[in-house]
C-alpha cells in the first residue's frame, strides 16, 4: 500500500471569481474543489488497488483497474492544464507583439491561420459526444500542432502528443451557468484563454517532443 499520496490537488492560480463573467465563481469552486479532487482521490485510490493486487498475485481486476487509473490521471492532468490555460486577462489571439510570436507561427502554420484553427478547437469541443475536452497538442513525429477531440479524459489522444490547451467539455465545467448550451461556453472561453501560458507549454513540448521519438 502506498504510504504518501503520489498525486495532489494542486491550488489554483487565481481566486474563485478571476474568471468572471465567463465562468462564475460557483463553477471553479465546485470544479476544483470536488470534481479535480476527485480524480486525484481516485488515481491514488486505484495506485493503492494495484499495489495490494500484486501484493496478493490477484490480477483478476486488472482490466478495470488500469481504466481507472488511465481515467483518473488523465483527468488530473488535463484540468491541471486547464486551470493555468485561463485568465481573467486573456483573450484574443496569440502577438508577436506579446512575445508568443513563436506559438502564433506554428499555430499559423499547422492551420492556416488563427481563424481555422479556432473554428477548428471549437467543434471539436463542442461537438464531443458525450463528456470529454477540445484539446490542442504538440504532435512530435510531424513536428506540428493538432486538434484532438477526447472523449472522457483520455481517449482519441495520439500516444506521443503533449497538450499544451484544453477546453472542458464536461457539463460540470459549465453547466450551472450556461444549462445545455455547451457551444456558447466553448465560444466564451476565448476570452479567458492565457496565451503566455499556451505558449510556455509549446516550447517545452518541442523541446521534450524530439526526446520522445525512436525513430531517427
Amino acid at each position: 500500500m502506498l504510504d504518501t499520496a503520489v498525486y495532489t490537488l494542486p491550488e489554483l492560480p487565481y481566486d474563485y471569481a478571476a474568471l468572471e463573467p465567463v465562468i462564475n465563481p460557483q463553477i471553479v469552486e465546485l470544479h476544483h474543489d470536488k470534481h479535480h479532487a476527485a480524480y486525484v482521490k481516485g488515481a491514488n485510490d486505484t495506485l493503492e488497488q494495484l499495489a495490494e493486487a500484486r501484493d496478493k498475485e490477484a490480477w483478476g481486476a486488472i482490466n478495470g483497474l488500469e481504466k481507472n487509473l488511465a481515467f483518473h490521471l488523465s483527468g488530473h492532468i488535463l484540468h491541471s492544464i486547464y486551470w493555468h490555460n485561463m485568465t481573467g486577462d486573456g483573450g484574443g489571439e496569440p502577438l508577436e507583439a506579446d512575445g508568443v510570436g513563436e506559438l502564433a507561427d506554428a499555430i499559423a502554420e499547422s492551420f492556416g491561420s488563427f481563424a481555422g484553427f479556432k473554428a477548428q478547437l471549437t467543434k471539436a469541443a463542442a461537438t464531443t459526444q458525450g463528456s470529454g475536452w477540445g484539446v490542442l497538442a504538440y504532435e512530435p513525429l510531424s513536428g506540428r500542432l493538432i486538434v484532438e477531440q477526447v472523449y472522457d479524459h483520455q481517449g482519441n489522444v495520439g500516444q506521443g502528443s503533449t497538450p499544451i490547451l484544453v477546453f472542458d467539455a464536461w457539463e460540470h465545467a459549465f453547466y450551472l451557468q450556461y444549462k445545455n448550451q455547451k457551444v456558447d461556453f466553448i465560444d466564451a472561453m476565448w476570452a479567458v484563454v492565457n496565451w503566455q501560458d499556451v505558449a510556455k507549454r509549446y516550447a517545452a513540448a518541442k523541446e521534450r517532443g524530439n526526446s520522445l521519438l525512436l525513430t531517427p
